[in-house]
């Protein structure tokens, strides 16, 4: 499949990380990479390590593309980008770097052919994959954690000695880009409106999704209507499902705090909910998913037992940071989007919220509307605060609300919030206004609903920033506020 590109130029659009990991497998099979990046100190990098560059219009020039046999683009670019655009009305290829490293992997450039367990949706990903890969482990499959949790599946596959199975963090960009794979078993946890503006609707960002359920077992949380209804689009082989209650035959659920597996036999007792480290509704669906992909490959009950026992859930996902005068301060910065805050604050009976950033054409009022009830009061920064504002007013117009940000209470102007050092210092004040809310028995919760980058690196340095915050409480700021 890749004999093609020896001796041809590749394009590879995007000098991040992905992009890198493209390199020394394009010199392997004999191609020539050609990087391309809207950042100028990006471009200058890779023409330091000895790289050839093409600059974006001299992309779009006339037959400025004809020359290249394959485009590989990083995740990030959106179909509608102009170079990516013009290469796919040209008739030339475009792949994501997932795509060719499956590509990459079935030609057997290193070594056996690996399994391929794919997890995607809307939340839950990170986890749900470092706790296939804790299964793996316990069970003493050689195995990696990769994709878009952080470590490129190429650089996974060049690895010495090689895993046997791969636990893929996909996200819906890397599928859209990833047509051919077809993993040995691909799960969608969930979908809810996320990143729509990068795919046009809910739809398009669903059908992405589903990629994942095209190899010899597909998975889906069935307590999720957009998952639960991708099961009949599914195009595995077999499609199972796994729901918080009691499973029917085919499925994988809940019974007496035990997690219980109907799908892969008869019915054998998996874990104990007591085992999963995440605690809520969220760690246990993550957990059943999990479950089900190792399952999928005969991987004994005993060794997912103990590979729940031995996860620990990452930071910013639900992680109690302090308890201050009968306060818990929780970070959930990885709440990115409104479902994951729904799942956040009910979790919850008295809630004072910290929300805000860039919503990414994610719809709040189904979410403000359910938690209404368990508000006690809500402080807000970022591009889309006033989008939260105002569903607020319209479903909890008893709930005090402060904007920071604007000039309103915060003290400092809009464009502070611009700056990292500034986002800091907007988080600061908003740590304190919530702890002024705060009486014993609340929780004054960080969960976004957005994303960070209109103000923040990362949704690490945004929940890095709360913490900081908190940490810098005394029990004089708990409830300051009349």
């Amino acid at each position: 499949m890749l004999e093609f590109l020896r001796g041809r130029d590749v394009l590879v659009a995007g000098w991040g990380v992905s992009g890198r990991s493209l390199i020394e497998p394009l010199h392997d099979i004999g191609a020539r990479p050609v990087v391309t990046d809207d950042g100028p100190g990006a471009m200058a990098e890779a023409a330091e390590l000895g790289l050839a560059t093409a600059t974006g219009p001299s992309l779009l020039e006339p037959d400025g593309l004809q020359r290249f046999a394959l485009v590989i683009t990083s995740p990030g670019w959106r179909p509608d980008s102009p170079v990516l655009a013009t290469a796919v009305a040209e008739g030339i290829p475009v792949w994501g770097d997932v795509e060719f490293a499956w590509w990459v992997d079935q030609a057997r450039l290193y070594g056996p052919v690996r399994k391929w367990l794919v997890i995607t949706g809307t939340n839950g990903k990170t986890t749900t994959t470092q706790m296939t890969h804790a299964i793996l482990r316990a069970a003493g499959i050689p195995s990696v954690a990769c994709g878009n949790i952080g470590l490129p599946i190429l650089d996974a596959l060049r690895r010495t000695p090689g895993p046997q199975v791969l636990a893929v963090e996909l996200s819906s960009f890397q599928l859209h880009w990833a047509p051919s794979v077809r993993p040995e078993a691909g799960v969608v946890l969930n979908v809810a409106e996320d990143h729509l503006d990068w795919h046009g609707g809910l739809d398009a960002y669903a059908a992405a999704k589903a990629r994942a359920l095209m190899g010899r077992v597909g998975i889906v949380g069935l307590d999720d209507a957009v998952a639960a209804s991708l099961a009949r689009k599914s195009r595995a082989r077999r499609t199972v499902g796994f729901r918080i209650g009691v499973p029917a035959d085919g499925e994988l659920g809940v019974v007496d705090g035990k997690l219980l597996d109907r799908a892969f036999t008869k019915a054998a007792i998996l874990a104990e909910v007591r085992d999963i480290s995440m605690p809520g509704p969220a760690g246990i669906a993550d957990a059943l998913a999990a479950a089900a992909l190792t399952r999928s490959i005969d991987v004994a009950p005993q060794f997912v037992k103990e590979g729940l026992q031995e996860h620990k859930v990452g930071p910013h996902r639900s992680t109690p940071v302090r308890e201050l005068a009968g306060v818990d301060f929780i970070d959930d910065s990885k709440a990115t989007n409104p479902h994951a805050a729904r799942v956040s604050v009910l979790a919850h009976e008295r809630v004072v919220w910290i929300a805000g950033g860039l919503l990414k054409g994610a719809h709040v009022e189904d979410l403000v509307e359910e938690i209404a009830d368990r508000l006690v009061a809500v402080v807000l920064f970022g591009k889309d605060a006033p989008v939260i504002a105002e569903a607020l007013a319209r479903h909890a117009s008893d709930v005090p609300v402060v904007e920071l940000g604007s000039g309103d209470d915060a003290g400092m102007g809009a464009e502070l919030t611009s700056e990292f050092d500034g986002a800091d210092a907007v988080m600061d004040r908003a740590v304190r206004i919530a702890a002024g809310y705060a009486r014993r028995g609340d929780a004054v919760l960080l969960a976004p609903a957005a994303a960070s980058l209109d103000m923040f690196t990362d949704y690490t340095h945004r929940g890095r920033s709360f913490v900081a915050a908190v940490q810098a409480l005394d029990e004089g700021d708990i409830g300051s506020t009349e």
